[in-house]
């Protein structure tokens, strides 16, 4: 799979100085990591969940999480896992609907999403690895840990490490920081320790840290307006910054941190469908533009923005319709490329100060290194754009294909 692969190679070819790599499942996990972009959650209660799976594939989504947990009723897991162990065995099997000639494609082509499974508890992992058997064996990637605390978390991960044992294949674990002790200052840096301890001890197996921001306002009767990110509330931004700054590091020893849920949907591909029609004095991206601005949409996009520039990658997504601008800004600008290239040459190993070659900013070769090394590992997996493409442009190609 590749992100932006569900264009056509012509598109592709307009949009991009140089096109995302393919990944797949058994790609390195510092890959895989940044490759996630934006995680569609789904309840795995939905009835139709392989075929959702496959549409959502086709618009571009390459990974999804399919949730035990906080998304259904505690009344509906046993029925819930069921439905997993049935939707898999379709998804394995390749079931489409004969009647529907313009159903999705088989999996196996490249189109499945990575694949994930939010558990409550420990006791999930084991038992529906063993459950979804072949199926679960050809198509699930790991698990989402909830509430991930140290005394929480590692039964987890030694159930984890049971199962991958068991199923003889690579099983990621995603823990979520999300529990009342990382919130509360006067525990955090205790639990924050004890987090960094746990998944040091597991770093083979964790792909990725997810926030779970929700749980955080809700100690504290919050929710953040539409027109508002996470980093206005000053109690997340509190604990995203010492997060990232515990476990995020540069260094080598830190971790991918995914950017947290953005919680509104008012702004679904097709309320732009008619600006892209329209128009007949601007073309598709300046009345996708237009779109954006009549529909406000301008929290999420300052908080995609806000997310990279605090140290996280990708975003926890729960509507189709975020996908596609978690991975138009995930794209490398040319500006950008071409400032991480001039950085990283080997001629630069001694440091020094050079001018950009857009001439509009100093880089400084030894501070600037990490973030040279982060932004050509995103621009493998998410590409470059050419130099007269913005995001406008990249979000208004995806729209298109919708």
């Amino acid at each position: 799979m590749r992100h932006f692969g569900h264009l056509a190679p012509v598109v592709r070819n307009g949009l991009f100085h140089q096109e995302p790599a393919e990944f797949g499942a058994d790609s390195p996990a510092r890959t895989l990591a940044v490759a996630l972009g934006a995680t569609l959650y789904s309840p795995a209660t939905r009835p139709a969940l392989a075929r959702d799976i496959l549409k959502q594939a086709d618009r571009g989504v390459v990974s999804m999480v399919l949730c035990l947990e906080d998304s259904i009723g505690d009344d509906e897991v046993a029925d819930a896992e069921e439905n997993l162990v049935r939707q898999f065995a379709e998804l394995a099997a390749g079931a489409t609907d004969p009647a529907d000639p313009g159903a999705p494609g088989r999996p196996g082509d490249g189109r499945v999403p990575l694949l994930f499974i939010r558990v409550r508890e420990p006791e999930q992992i084991t038992g529906l690895a063993r459950r979804l058997g072949p199926a679960g064996r050809r198509l699930l990637s790991g698990f989402v840990l909830p509430k991930f605390t140290e005394e929480r978390g590692v039964p987890f991960l030694e159930a984890l490490t049971e199962a991958e044992n068991a199923c003889g294949r690579r099983l990621f674990a995603m823990p979520v920081l999300e529990s009342p002790e990382l919130l509360h200052l006067e525990t955090r840096t205790e639990t924050l320790t004890g987090i960094a301890r746990t998944v040091e001890k597991y770093r083979d197996r964790v792909l990725a840290l997810r926030l779970g921001v929700t749980d955080f306002c809700s100690a504290y009767g919050l929710r953040r307006a539409p027109d508002m990110t996470a980093y206005d509330v000053q109690l997340v931004a509190s604990v995203i910054a010492d997060v990232v700054n515990v476990l995020g590091r540069a260094d080598g020893s830190g971790f991918t941190v995914t950017g947290p849920v953005w919680e509104y949907f008012r702004v679904p591909e097709r309320m732009f469908k008619p600006q892209l029609r329209r128009s007949p004095f601007a073309g598709p991206a300046e009345a996708l533009r237009t779109a954006l601005i009549q529909h406000d949409m301008d929290g999420l996009l300052r908080e995609i923005q806000l997310d990279r520039a605090n140290g996280l990658q990708g975003k926890t997504c729960i509507h189709p319709s975020h996908v596609a601008p978690v991975h138009a800004l995930s794209v490398v600008s040319h500006e950008e490329f071409s400032d991480a290239q001039d950085i990283l040459r080997p001629e630069r190993d001694g440091g020094g100060v050079l001018r950009s070659a857009y001439t509009n900013k100093m880089n400084e070769v030894k501070p600037h290194r990490a973030w040279a090394e982060r932004t050509l590992l995103r621009a493998e997996v998410f590409g470059v754009a050419r130099e007269d493409v913005s995001f406008v442009e990249l979000l208004a190609a995806g729209v298109q294909t919708v």
